[in-house]
């Protein structure tokens, strides 16, 4: 059997179709599974063990210099690769109408939501069968529930199995008992105040451990140095691509982080994560695994779901929902988690 799948982006939306790639192979050994996906996020899908072809397009680029795409012959580039190989069934993960395009234009039966299921309508027309999935679920249930009805085999009841973990951790690429923070994202109104960042550090630091610092901008990188300042336990990183972040998360000790896509990496990635909440609502796109926890604030206007908070008085804090989360609940929720996965790993060593 031959499968396209078709999710293209964000990072963490990638991440939560890995798990219905895995249901999918163990449902049908043999099977091929070939995966369209933005250039950005290319990295993702070939980590899993079961994905035969990755196929990149650029959309996020191609739409601000649209003529020069399609004169210069990318996109078409693009669509060849698509329509490269017969496939038995093609499914749209990402219920868009640009990728109802690719699903509609590759070689196979297309599959995908139906209209109400949908997260834009029109696209459930480019597909030849359509399933309802309940929209009040988690992101990866949806996911793993639409890749079973396609592909007609019974959903597993098992927790969710991303197929990466085996490859970034235990190496010894990254080595030493740290800690990660993953304090970037785009949206101001998800960022942890730098204040609360270092309080974190002095009590993960009083407990024998070391701080690692990934950015991604320059002005992630300005808040680590600020949240790493005169703090000689704390190291901000290089810049990493996607593969050695990996493995720096996949070595890790424990992560806490804001609602951005690689808190959902560290997730797949089965290590300790606590995942920080005030904007956003973890109920449909938390992260989801087996050694992690999403912590949300309680606050009157939390969650907003605005890219900029707008309340304002005299507190420090701010934004100012996350006054309901401070370093020492975070800590001693990751400490909980941590010692957790300590006990599970010696029992699998002594079984």
């Amino acid at each position: 059997m031959k499968i396209l799948v078709v999710k293209m982006s964000s990072l963490g939306d990638v991440l939560h179709t890995l798990p219905a790639v895995t249901d999918a192979a163990a449902s049908h050994p043999g099977v091929q599974i070939d995966w369209v996906v933005e250039e950005s996020f290319a990295r993702v899908p070939g980590w899993h063990p079961k994905v035969d072809r990755v196929i990149q397009t650029a959309f996020r680029r191609w739409r601000n210099r649209p003529f020069a795409s399609l004169g210069g012959g990318e996109f078409w580039r693009c669509i060849a690769g698509v329509r490269e190989r017969q496939y038995d069934c093609v499914i749209d993960a990402q219920g868009l109408l640009k990728s109802a395009v690719i699903t509609r234009l590759a070689r196979g039966a297309g599959s995908g939501y139906d209209r109400p299921s949908a997260r834009e309508p029109l696209a459930a027309l480019g597909y030849r069968y359509r399933f309802a999935v309940a929209r009040d679920q988690h992101a990866v249930t949806r996911l793993r529930q639409l890749f079973a009805r396609s592909l007609d085999y019974s959903l597993p009841d098992t927790l969710p199995d991303y197929g990466i973990r085996r490859r970034f951790s235990g190496t010894d690429k990254v080595t030493g008992d740290y800690i990660v923070f993953l304090h970037g994202t785009t949206w101001p109104s998800k960022q942890w105040p730098c204040t609360c960042w270092r309080k974190l550090a002095e009590l993960v630091a009083t407990a024998g451990f070391t701080i690692k610092l990934p950015w991604g901008t320059e002005e992630e990188r300005r808040q680590a140095n600020d949240i790493a300042a005169d703090f000689h336990f704390v190291e901000v990183l290089p810049r990493l691509g996607l593969d050695d972040l990996a493995y720096v998360l996949g070595s890790a000790r424990g992560v806490v982080g804001v609602d951005t896509g690689l808190s959902h990496l560290a997730a797949a990635l089965e290590v300790p994560v606590v995942t920080l909440y005030g904007a956003t609502d973890p109920l449909l796109t938390g992260t989801t695994g087996g050694h992690q926890a999403n912590l949300r604030a309680e606050f009157p206007c939390s969650p907003c779901l605005r890219r900029v908070c707008s309340y304002r008085d005299s507190d420090a804090i701010h934004p100012a929902c996350y006054r309901s989360l401070p370093a020492r609940e975070v800590w001693i929720c990751l400490q909980s988690l941590m010692q957790a996965g300590h006990v599970a790993e010696k029992a699998c060593v002594q079984a």
